[in-house]
Order: structure tokens, then sequence, then C-alpha cells
């Protein structure tokens, strides 16, 4: 079973550690990889320790394989130092070159957001690093999704231009690189309200963008758009968390929306970054980040930490103890909606 929320161990009855995360299919197995966030505790210094995964048939048991992308812990200038801000990988592959072509977001100490690109020749480990510190067609590039047209083999970068807006650009055959088309989307000025995470899937001929707004670590409404083409325009559903009182996409963030196979089941998958923080509401992040963001998109997080500390928690929190909430979509029409569940069994 699926619980939502709850700590997910491994089949070694450890946590699961596969943060901003994504889940491939591939010869009759599913693989979840990520942020292995085991040593994010606040305190240690380390944002990411390398990229996690786990396989499943059921997509309930997940047996760990082990770092695909070990971090590099002898150059501290190296993206895959353990105090590099890697985070939200992607990994497709290339008919082109035969090649398995994962993508990172890196936070530069400059507070520049770049893009790091590894190739390997097989999914589950032998990465190396095909370039980093690029800004795909000069922007700051910030969260991201990664992902290829089934039938024409294109592939596209769709990520959020940093406190700006959401872009989708197509990236050149050995994906390695932009092509200069590209589109833009959700012109919303200033964070919390400019989209990010950017999760898309392909359902029925449409193409779907699940983002959230820009609050940190701290969750907010999500919200469903829809489309004709990669490129748009996109038709904006709502938020497809109607049950969730507290406006918070049930105090989550969805990192990437992937099909089972063979069934019409899309599943999100969230990650629950603060479970210690669940005190927090929709109305007292509106008053808090009301407070917290200026004009210029720049933030004050005095007045967050002012309110965690009323509540007895620390500002800086541990990542580490993270949990999920994976929930199946339903559809009404063209909307999908996220119904809570207290557990669910995915009928694979």
């Amino acid at each position: 079973m699926i619980k939502p929320g709850q700590i997910w161990l491994d089949t070694n009855g450890k946590r699961i550690q596969a943060h901003g995360g994504s889940v491939r299919y591939e010869n009759g197995t599913y693989y979840f990889y990520g942020e292995n966030k085991e040593f994010t505790d606040g305190k240690s210094g380390i944002i990411t320790y390398g990229i996690r995964c786990y396989s499943s048939k059921n997509l309930c048991d997940w047996e760990d394989m082990g770092l695909i992308i070990p971090p590099d812990l002898k150059d501290r200038s190296s993206p895959l130092h353990p105090s590099a801000k890697a985070e939200r990988p992607h990994i497709v592959y290339n008919q082109n070159t035969g090649k398995y072509v994962c993508y990172l977001k890196l936070m530069s100490p400059d507070g520049t957001q770049k893009t790091t690109i590894l190739v390997s020749d097989r999914f589950d480990g032998g990465y190396e690093i095909a370039r980093t510190g690029w800004q795909p067609l000069g922007k700051n590039a910030g969260d991201f999704d990664l992902q290829v047209d089934g039938e024409t083999g294109k592939a596209y970068y769709i990520f959020e231009e940093v406190h700006s807006r959401l872009v989708i650009a197509e990236l050149t055959d050995d994906y390695l690189d932009t092509t200069g088309v590209y589109s833009t989307h959700f012109e919303n000025g200033n964070p919390p309200f400019v989209r990010e995470a950017p999760a898309h899937f392909v359902r029925n001929g449409k193409h779907y963008l699940i983002t959230s707004g820009t609050t940190g670590y701290y969750p907010n409404p999500s919200e469903l758009a829809v489309a004709e083409d990669w490129h748009g325009p996109y038709t904006i559903l709502g938020n497809p968390h109607p049950g969730d009182p507290t406006g918070t996409s049930f105090h989550s963030q969805v990192s990437s929306v992937f099909k089972v196979e063979g069934q019409d089941l899309y599943i999100a998958c969230g990650d629950r970054w603060l479970p210690d923080r669940m005190f927090l509401c929709c109305e007292t992040y509106a008053r808090l980040f009301e407070q917290a963001f200026t004009s210029d998109g720049q933030v004050d997080f005095s007045v967050i930490e002012a309110e965690c500390a009323a509540h007895g928690v620390t500002f800086t929190p541990d990542i580490s103890k993270a949990d999920y909430v994976w929930l199946p979509f339903r559809f009404d029409g063209q909307m999908g909606y996220l119904d809570w569940q207290e557990e669910w069994q995915p009928p694979v």
C-alpha cells in the first residue's frame, strides 16, 4: 500500500531518499530516483549526497539500488560535491545517441541557478559530466522538468526562469543544448506568484503542467494547466487539490507525474519537505509571505523564522526526515484532481 505523508521505508527498512524525484519504467520494472537527503539535517552543510535510485515491480515496495550518481567528495568546486545544491534530477534516454542524459539544477554561490548535464551508457550508473555551469538561452534556470516526445524523440526542457516565468525550450538532437526555439508562460511577476516545480505529462493528446508557487520548502496551492501542444498556449484549470482545507497541496510539492504502464492512471509524486511544520496553513502562509516578499522579489525570512520559533521549531529544516505524498489523478473532463487518501493500492 502507498500511504501518503507517512514514513516510507525501503525493503531494507530504511527511509527512502529520492527527493525532488521522478519515476522511470523499463522492461517491467519501475525506477524511483532523486536527491539523497539522508545527511541533510540542516547542520551538516550537506545539501545533496548524490542521486539515489530504487526499483519496484508494484510501486509500493522499493529496493535500494544505491547511488547511481555518487557525490564527488574530493573536489569542492564540483557540482556533485555534497555541499553543492544539486537538485531535481531528471533522466531521459536519447535514442539518437544511445545515451542516458541527466539534468541537475544547481544554485551557485552568487545566487544564480545553473544546469549540469551528465551522460551515461547505462541508466543505473557510470554518469559523466558533459557540461556544467550552463544557463540555457542565457537564462537563470531554476526548477524544471525534462521530457521526450514519444513519437518524435524531440526533447523539451521546461524550466522556471528564476523569479520571472516558465520557459519551454526545445533541445538539440544530443539533448546537450537548446535549439533556440522556446516559448514563455505564466508571466506572474514576483514570488510567491511565479510558478515553479513544473511537472509535465500527456493524456489523451493533451499536454498538462502542474506547478507550484515560489515559496521555498514551504508548500502552497498547486495549479494545473492544459494545452493542445508542447508550447501551448496553456489554459489554467485550477487547483487540483480542492479537498485540502489548508491550501498547501496537502503540505507537499509535486515534483513529477508518471503514467502507470498499460493503464490510464497518472500518479503525482510529491515531497512533504517540512513534516514538522504542519501547523502552518494557507492563511498563515498568505500573511507571512505578504510580509516576507518585497516588491522586487527579495525575501525577508525573519517573519517566517519568528513564526516557527513561536511553535518551537527551528527555522533551518531537517530535510533528511522529509516524506512523500503520492496520489493518483482523478479526471473529470479535462480537469484532474488529486484526492486525499490515507492509503491506496496501485493496480499494478
